[in-house]
């Protein structure tokens, strides 16, 4: 059985298109690629070659949630010089004017 497989330079300039991807672009790409898969491809290659790129695509996408995720607790650890205890009253059961 022989296969076609892509040149070192071809595959390299793939994952360099998929790294300047946003996340919003890998993410639309990716459901390109999911519905291309689900309506089959005329060969086996071809849906091979797809499903590359969806698994590059959706690490891509991992990529910028796992970096939104560590910059959201990032800011959730700084402190922010706002005083979040609850609020004390002058009398009670009220807040305070």
């Amino acid at each position: 059985m022989t296969t076609q497989q892509q040149p070192d330079s071809v595959k390299g300039a793939a994952d360099t298109d998929i790294a300047s991807l946003s996340y919003e672009q890998a993410r639309d790409e990716l459901v390109q690629v999911l519905a291309q898969l689900e309506q089959g491809s005329p060969t086996l290659e071809a849906s091979l070659g797809l499903w590359e790129r969806g698994t590059a695509l959706a690490a891509r996408c991992e990529e910028w949630l796992t970096g939104a995720q560590q910059r959201l607790s990032a800011a959730q650890s700084r402190p922010t010089g706002v005083d979040t205890s609850p609020a004390q009253s002058d009398t009670e059961g009220g807040p305070r004017a």
